[in-house]
């Protein structure tokens, strides 16, 4: 695998850090990649937190996964653009790092992160300590060459069962290699919850067309954003979105993705979809 630092992070240059506090970061999204969801302006912000709890947990521990209690898309991003991305922590222990964040570009705010929590694990397990400390030192001072980033190939969803309009299903086949796992982890490789997300949303999103006559849905809002478990390269998964109105221009989906064979979900939220006119 290739692309250390390069294929999933989304921080360029960390402007300013206030130690176990907070901090502001910036990341380039390359002209050149064919697109970015928006999923991945949490994973920026998200990377950006993750950053400022390592650094004061002195590199012994790092978050992994967790739960978003809201998240509120206000745009979506483009290639070209330039994140701004902003994170106050609330509180960082050895269990748990607890945060609100926001992603701006051009100053106006696209995202915002609330209440999200992320459970601590032994960062040695996923990656090297040192690796991760002098990069973080990079990060502060001169920053990362932009434009690194090569894009994501968008993991194709094989259609199962369909309601039309009410509910959708599809198989996920994640694949066993891909750049991101060099980051999303060098030792322990583990499919990002915000492509899953995406996945997920994106299913969904064609069940809200279909009841909405063809207009095109957008994510407004997400909650309850749980991952319960990894997900491994090579890993099949089943995920479900079901879809009920709220108002004349507005749907609430249910997602929920489990790993082939099992009851018990590996991950779920709630996205309220807003059709655009």
């Amino acid at each position: 695998m290739t692309g250390r630092y390069a294929a999933f992070t989304f921080v360029d240059r960390i402007v300013a850090h206030e130690a176990g506090a907070g901090a502001k970061g910036l990341f380039h999204i390359p002209a050149h990649v064919g697109a970015f969801p928006s999923s991945l302006l949490a994973e920026a912000t998200g990377q950006l937190a993750a950053w400022v709890a390592v650094a004061k947990l002195g590199f012994r521990l790092r978050p992994v996964a967790g739960i978003a209690h809201e998240t509120l898309y206000h745009d979506a991003p483009r290639p070209g653009d330039t994140l701004e991305t902003d994170v106050r922590i609330d509180s960082c222990e050895d269990d748990a790092v607890a945060y609100q964040g926001w992603c701006r570009i051009g100053g106006t705010t696209v995202l915002e992160l609330r209440d999200c929590v992320g459970p601590m694990l032994p960062l040695a397990d996923f990656d090297d300590p040192e690796a991760m400390r002098a990069f973080f030192d990079l990060l502060c001072t001169t920053g990362a060459a932009i434009d690194r980033f090569p894009g994501v190939d968008v993991v194709p969803l094989v259609p199962l069962e369909r309601e039309a309009g009410a509910r959708a299903s599809a198989r996920l086949d994640v694949p066993p290699d891909a750049p991101y796992f060099a980051d999303h982890f060098p030792r322990r490789p583990v499919f990002p919850g915000t492509l899953l997300l995406d996945r997920m949303t994106t299913l969904a999103a064609g069940v809200v067309r279909e009841a909405a006559g063809g207009r095109e849905p957008f994510a407004r809002r997400v909650t309850d954003v749980k991952l319960r478990a990894f997900t491994e390269p090579g890993a099949t998964l089943a995920l479900e979105a079901a879809v009920e109105p709220l108002a004349a221009d507005r749907w609430l989906a249910t997602l929920t993705a489990r790993a082939e064979g099992q009851r018990r979900p590996v991950g779920g939220a709630r996205v309220d979809f807003e059709v655009l006119p």
